[in-house]
This record gives structure tokens, sequence and C-alpha cells, in this order.
């Protein structure tokens, strides 16, 4: 509400003597009361009938920040009650707020009254409470007049000191005596009258520390009074819309105020009615804190002993599980040496058999007698943690005798007393089969060793044989290739004189020459030029095994080396009547390498494919791989093609597919091997993709810069 519509009013004038009786009953009736809501009920009552008001309502706040309580109402429908109590102090926009904080009298025109009433001008709202205190409620009258009427005055003057006595410092008091007061504070636990929604009327000292906060409390204070309110209204609340009759019981999570602990209550609830005929519920807080955390205790060691005993079991049945798992007998006995547990290979050996008759029996109380005894030996051994000792028991079932090798060792305690002995039987039969196979082998290594010896010697003898041979063989293949070489040159000399006469004879230096002549002079020059192939290609070879080949590397360039190459065979090419393309890839670049040995190279692959193709193509590609620096030049055709048994055959010195007197293609059986070693020479190779019937492809690989000058 605005300021400029709030007016003030000064003392009044003593009242009309004709008055005095109304106000002598009421003051009478005040001090008869024994509580709020009576003292609330007869002023309401009287100020209709003797202030000319159109309607009254007594309404008190139960502690600073809660909600108001309407106490009493006359003229006032349910509705408007409620509207009455749906409002807190705390909260300063109201318009009934400032009332309370100011403690002065205040009107409120109809058009901006907090809560209208039919006919009348407006709403007085006046403090109630002792002089000089704060006021515990409002006095609220709805008058006909913009002017305090002075009942209303002296009707607030003496009935606030009885609200205030009436009022707690909490709470209002729903009606009790100093000492009934005095021995709900005397109890330990909360005390509380609440409405049937927890909201409280009565509450001992120990319920005001926990549920309430005054004017002077702290920010931390208040936030846990009010989270303790709200949790304590909505148990209540619960108890009381279950609609049993009788005490009810449930825990309550609170907060203490002071130390922000958490605090755990039991609430005891129960329904009782109050003489106006009101239903109210009395509840009682009993601190479990200290027995919940005892019982959290209790359950989290009865937890870890549940778990602990699922541990043991747990290992139990793991040591059981690892104890059958291991092949050989194993049998834990007492410091007394009784057997406490043993796995199912030392059951066989200890234990009668299901059908064992009174032999087996015999050998089990043997095994028995023999374990015995050596468990004496171990017990007599003092501070020895470890005993060994051979033992030869016998198979129950079948009597063979088992040699075994028991290992028994000490399990001390804590205190270094033997708790316990376990002892570990281990198969002697495979280490004896051993030992015996291994005297064995050696007799035969010492055999073995004689014998070697004397193969050694004959090895020695036959490798320097072998030696000597091999000695013989290079100097028989020097002589060879020398041969060779020195008949190659033999045979050049007059051969290249015999073709030199030939051509001049056919270029008529000698005079015209017959048809019949010059055919028999050309068949003579071929003859001839074939047979300086021949002795050229072994001359090479030898040249070549004797590492007297050198390399003469220079730069040169791919499509200028095909372009000769191309030309050279031109007249084959032309009597071949073949289609001969070249393709150049992209970006062929600058080559150093032997390029003599390259067109050599080529030109052989080019001349056996135009030799073996009787119709198609053939097809020279040249490329260059920048991965691995290597180039490639490829000579495809579409001629008889090779079978695969035979293709690494034609790289073999003189050899070729049909090596037959009779075979349909001349040759030496050189070219494609001397093709090989000149690549290797380059560091390269040379490989071959064939198919018989469709045609092959031979591929030169070799690197832009070889590796070896």
């Amino acid at each position: 509400m605005e300021p400029d519509a709030l007016v003030s009013y000064a003392p009044l004038a003593p009242a009309p003597a004709a008055s005095v009786d109304a106000r002598l009953a009421l003051a009478e009736q005040l001090l008869a009361c024994e509580s709020a809501r009576g003292c609330a009920r007869a002023v309401v009552e009287w100020l209709p009938a003797h202030a000319q008001a159109l309607a009254a309502a007594c309404v008190a706040r139960e502690e600073p920040g809660a909600r108001m309580t309407c106490l009493a109402a006359q003229g006032l429908s349910e509705a408007q009650q409620a509207a009455l109590a749906a409002w807190s102090d705390a909260d300063p926009t109201h318009p009934l707020a400032d009332v309370l904080t100011q403690a002065v009298p205040r009107f409120f025109p109809k058009e901006r009254a907090p809560l209208p009433s039919p006919g009348a001008q407006g709403l007085f709202a006046v403090p109630l409470g002792r002089a000089g205190a704060s006021p515990v409620g409002l006095l609220l009258v709805w008058a006909t007049t913009p002017e305090l009427p002075a009942e209303v005055a002296w009707v607030a003057g003496h009935a606030g000191p009885f609200l205030a006595r009436q009022a707690t410092s909490g709470p209002l008091a729903a009606g009790g005596s100093e000492l009934f007061r005095r021995i709900i504070d005397a109890v330990t636990d909360p005390v509380l009258l609440t409405d049937l929604e927890g909201r409280a009327r009565l509450a001992n000292a120990r319920a005001e520390a926990l549920l309430m906060a005054g004017p002077d409390a702290s920010h931390g204070r208040r936030r846990a009074v009010h989270l303790n309110q709200r949790v304590f209204s909505a148990a209540v609340a619960s108890s009381a819309s279950g609609g049993q009759p009788g005490v009810s019981w449930r825990e309550v999570p609170l907060v203490d105020p002071v130390e922000g602990l958490d605090l755990l209550f039991e609430l005891v609830s129960t329904r009782v009615y109050e003489p106006d005929g009101r239903a109210a519920m009395v509840s009682v807080l009993r601190n479990v804190t200290d027995l919940g955390r005892a019982t959290q205790a209790l359950g989290e060691s009865y937890r870890r002993l549940r778990a602990t005993e699922r541990e043991a079991r747990s290992e139990r049945h793991r040591l059981d599980r690892v104890l059958d798992s291991v092949a050989d007998p194993i049998i834990l006995s007492d410091p007394s040496g009784v057997t406490v547990m043993m796995n199912e290979p030392a059951e066989r050996l200890f234990s009668l058999p299901p059908e064992g008759g009174r032999a087996a029996q015999r050998r089990v109380r043997s095994n028995h007698a023999t374990f015995v005894s050596f468990l004496a030996n171990v017990l007599d051994t003092g501070g020895s943690p470890r005993w060994r000792g051979h033992l030869s028991l016998v198979d129950p079932t079948s009597g063979a005798t088992l040699p075994v090798e028991a290992v028994a060792s000490k399990v001390l305690g804590e205190g270094g007393e033997l708790t316990g002995i376990v002892t570990l039987f281990q198969d002697r039969g495979e280490a004896l089969e051993k030992a015996r196979l291994l005297e064995r082998l050696k007799e035969v290594s010492t055999l073995l060793e004689a014998r070697v010896q004397v193969a050694t010697a004959e090895l020695a003898e036959q490798n320097e044989k072998l030696r000597r041979q091999a000695i013989q063989l290079e100097q028989a293949s020097a002589a060879k290739s020398q041969f060779l070489a020195n008949m190659s040159h033999e045979f050049r000399t007059p051969l290249n004189a015999i073709l030199g006469y030939t051509n001049m004879l056919l270029q008529g230096v000698s005079g015209e020459l017959t048809a019949p002549q010059k055919r028999n002079l050309t068949r003579i020059d071929s003859n001839g030029r074939h047979l300086l192939e021949v002795i050229n290609e072994i001359l090479d070879i030898t040249r070549i095994e004797a590492g007297r080949m050198p390399l003469h590397l220079s730069d040169f360039v791919i499509p200028e080396l095909l372009q000769e190459v191309m030309a050279e065979m031109d007249p084959i090419i032309a009597r071949s009547k073949l289609t001969v393309t070249t393709h150049l890839g992209a970006r062929l670049p600058p080559v150093h390498s032997d390029r003599q040995k390259v067109k050599q190279v080529v030109l052989n692959l080019l001349s056996n494919a135009l030799k073996f193709t009787h119709e198609g193509t053939v097809k020279v590609v040249a490329e260059y791989q920048p991965s691995s620096s290597m180039l490639t030049i490829c000579v495809e055709d579409t001629g008889i093609g090779i079978a695969p048994a035979d293709q690494e055959k034609i790289f073999e010195d003189f050899q070729q597919v049909d090596s037959s007197p009779t075979r349909a293609y001349g040759g030496t059986g050189l070219g494609l091997s001397i093709c090989r070693r000149l690549a290797d020479m380059l560091g390269g190779r040379v490989t071959l993709q064939s198919t018989q019937g469709q045609g092959s492809a031979f591929t030169l690989h070799f690197p832009r810069r070889p590796r070896r000058t």
C-alpha cells in the first residue's frame, strides 16, 4: 500500500458513559479467558454490537517469518478467514506487514484494502500487544467511517495485553498454565501441538530450538529451521492423512540449527481434539541419531561379517578346486600328524576304493603306515621347515609299485608355532625312466661320437678332393673362356674378310654378276652375318663370365634410344609386316647408365618378338616409377607365347623352348641369357609374363642411376 493511502490516528477522548457497562462486561470476559482464541472470540463478537463495525477479525503470528493465524472472526466467510491467514510478516510487500513492523494503527480505503468488505468505507488495522513490545497480532475492523471509533482503540488497548500474556515466545499457546509450560519445557525430547497440516500451536523449549528462529537469528539458522519445518510439517501431515486411529511412528531426518549436523528423530504422533472440537496432532520427537548410527554400524559390521564368511567359503572352495586341479597327490595334516584334507589324487592312494577287497585294504594300510613314518621324521627334524624323502607306495587298485618323492613343508602361525604340515607327492617313475634313458643316451652318444669322428675324417678327405676338383674346374672354365675368346677372335677376323669381299662382289667391284651369282653371294653374306652374330654372342658370354665387360656410364634419354632401336630394326620390321608401335610414359627423366647395354637388351628383346610373332602387333612401352626410381622398357607381342614350364629355362645358356635339331626357329639360345646378365650388371632384372598361344611380354627393369659405378 502506498504511504499516502495510510492514515495515523491520535489518542481519542474518553468514551461516553452509555458504553461503560458494555466495556465492563467485556473486561470481565477477558479476565475469565484462558486462551488466546477465547479472548479473540470475545473481542470480535463485542465490536459489531458496540463499535458500529460491519465485520471484525483477530489475527496473530506464530513466530517471525511464519504465516498468520486467524484466531477469531465475525461477519466474514470461511474463504475470507482463510485469506487472512495466507500471508507472512516476512513478506515486506504485504500491506499488513508494515502495520506489525511500525506498531501504528493504519486505515486502508476500500479501494486499497487487502480484504474489502461490502458496505465498508475501509479497513482499520490496529496492532495488538503489550505497550513497548513487538505486536503479537492485529485487530482488523471494517467500519463505515474513515475515523477510528473510540471503542476500537479501547478494545485494542485492553485486549492486546491479554493476547500477549496468552502467547509464548514461539507459537500461540492453545491453553495451559505456567506450570504446564514448565513441565513440557523440562522434557528433553521436542514436544509439539500442531494442526493437521503440521503448523505449531504449542512447543516446548527443545522443539523451539529445532523448529523456530527469532528475529535476531543468523541466516544459516533460519535456513536450517525452515528446512526442519518443511520436513516436520510433511511428516505430521502424512500421519494425519493416514486416517488410522491411535499412535503412529516414523523416522524424520532434521538438521541441528546450531551445529549443522544431521539428526535422526523418531516421530511419535497421535490425534487429539481441542475444546472447540477441532482436531490437532500431539507429536514427540525422540532423538535416535546415535541409535541409528549404532544400528548402521552394527549392520555394516554384520555385512562385513557375512562378506568375510562368503570370502572364507569362497577361499575354501577355491582351495579345494586348486588342490583337485593339481595332478600330484597333496595331503594337509595337523601338528599331530592327523590328515585334515587331501585332494583327489591322494584319495586314490590313501582311501579304500569303492569295490576294493582285502588286498586293496592291505595296500591302503601299507601306504598309510609309510606316510605316518615319513611324518614322524618330519616332526623330528626340529627347526627345519622342509623335509624330502623317497617313498615307495602301492596302487590300491592294481598293486603296481609307485616310487614317489615326498616334500613336506611346515605351516607356522604368527607366533612361530606349528599349525599344520603340507605334503606333496611327486611321481619318480618318469624321472627314473628318464635317468635310464639318459644312461642309454650316453652310451649311444659315445658310439655316435666315434662314428662321427670317422665320418668327419672321411668328409675332410672328400672336401679336399672337392676343393682340388673345384680348382681344376675353375682352371678349365678359365681355359674354356680364354679358348672361346681366342677362337671367336680368330673366327671373326677371316669371317669379316669373307663378308667384306662378298659385299664388294655384290656391289660390282669386280664386274657385273649374273643373277645366280648374286643369289649365291647373297646367301653367303646372310650366313656369314649369322655366323658373326653367333660368334659375337659367344664372345659376350665369355667376357661377362671372365668379368672383362666394363660399364660405360653416361647420361641419355629413353625416347632417343628407342628411336635408334626402331631405326636399326626397320628393315626387319618391314619384312615382318607387323604393326610395331612405341608408347612413352609421362615425364620420363634422363638416365645415367650404360647406354649401349640398355640398347643391346632392347634390341635383343625386340628381335625375339619379331622372330616369334607371325601376325598381330608388337608394342614397346617405356615408363618411370618415381617411388622406386626404376625405369621399365616392356616389349609386348602377340606371338606364339611360352609355356609356364619353359619360362625359366629360356634364360639359361644355349637353351631354347625347342632345342631339337629339327626346331622351326634358329638361334644359339644365348640372347636372353645375355640380356639377363646385362640387366644384372645394370642393377636391374628381366621379367617375363607369357601365355602360350597368346603372346609374351619381356620387361627390362633398371634403376635410373646404378648403385655401383
